[in-house]
């Protein structure tokens, strides 16, 4: 039994180098680039079930490379997530133009970003979809640790 702790399984917390790409072979978001490790964390909903099937089993110095549908990745894009925002409502020191991100705050108080998609006149069109809602994502992983919690029998 202690073998299977060694692998990734459905409560595990995985260090990981991760790497995604799009479709046209560009590299969307990468660990590597930073040099932080990414921590996925499995069993809490943090993470698609496809890309949790595709960690389950591998071990420590696993590589891996997959690919799967928007669905599967950061889903398809919501248009109740696109909103259209007054340019007067943004701080005259912000950078309202297409393609920047922009941290907006929630009701609770927490931070969400929303991506500037267009600016025509006084209307800003903010989309507060996943930068990669929509998009076939192929993922480069290489696993580094794997955090086990305490097993309960």
């Amino acid at each position: 039994m202690s073998g299977e702790l060694s692998c990734v399984h459905e409560q595990a917390r995985v260090y990981a180098h991760m790497t995604l790409m799009l479709d046209d072979g560009s590299v969307a978001d990468s660990s590597r680039a930073n040099g932080k490790p990414a921590l996925i964390e499995l069993g809490n909903e943090s993470v698609s079930a496809a890309l949790e099937q595709q960690l389950l089993g591998m071990k420590v110095g696993d590589k891996k490379t997959f690919k799967l549908a928007a669905n599967d990745a950061f889903g398809e894009s919501n248009p109740n997530l696109i909103q259209f925002m007054d340019i007067q409502n943004f701080p005259q020191d912000i950078d309202v133009s297409e393609g920047a991100v922009l941290a907006f705050e929630q009701p609770s108080g927490e931070p969400m970003p929303g991506i500037i998609r267009e600016v025509q006149g006084h209307s800003v069109k903010v989309d507060f979809n996943h930068p990669l809602a929509g998009h076939t994502v192929t993922f480069e992983i290489e696993v580094l640790s794997i955090d086990n919690p305490p097993q309960t029998h």
